[in-house]
């Protein structure tokens, strides 16, 4: 995923809702941290988001340019909007959101790419470890500042931080 492609998605959304800032909260964050993220870190088909502003607004999202939507068939890739309510993210994450203008007049509010890699390795699925172990090789993400951003996690399920920690360190381990 390129940022022309995403910010075509963003157009679309933006008619459906007449919003033009969207928060980027997946693995296309990190297209805002870096000009030539590792191919790895920015292959989905998906892009996870919400409206800046009136972040309930994700039925219209999905039904238009969402999974199956015309949208997705013609351009081979979709949005994925959820509510932050129901991520896992580092206290503070909204001010460190990376603001990126897109062609179009919409603009992007990407996740900060290590707020990203606690909420990934919350999840701890297979993809999300290779995603944040490409990150770190690439710099893009700091190990010191991912652990404690996840220490600062408050909705994590008993057991989640201590294995995101022990993955984390796994990751390190392997380089």
């Amino acid at each position: 995923m390129n940022l022309d492609a995403l910010a075509r998605l963003l157009r679309e959304a933006s008619r459906v809702t007449n919003h033009r800032h969207f928060v980027i909260v997946g693995s296309l964050s990190a297209a805002g941290a870096s000009t030539d993220p590792p191919e790895r870190m920015v292959q989905s088909i998906d892009v996870d988001l919400f409206p800046k502003l009136d972040p309930e607004r994700l039925d219209e999202i999905n039904a238009r340019v969402g999974e199956g939507s015309d949208f997705h068939i013609k351009h081979g890739y979709y949005a994925d909007a959820l509510s932050p309510a129901t991520l896992s993210l580092p206290a503070q994450w909204e001010a460190r959101l990376i603001q990126m203008p897109l062609a179009g007049g919409v603009t992007a509010w990407f996740l900060d790419p290590n707020d990203a890699a606690a909420s990934k390795l919350i999840r701890g699925a297979g993809n999300d470890l290779e995603w944040v172990d490409a990150g770190l090789q690439a710099g893009i993400l700091s190990a010191e500042r991912i652990a404690t951003r996840l220490r600062s996690i408050d909705n994590a399920l008993a057991g989640e931080i201590p294995r995101a920690l022990d993955n984390l360190a796994a990751l390190g381990r392997n380089r």
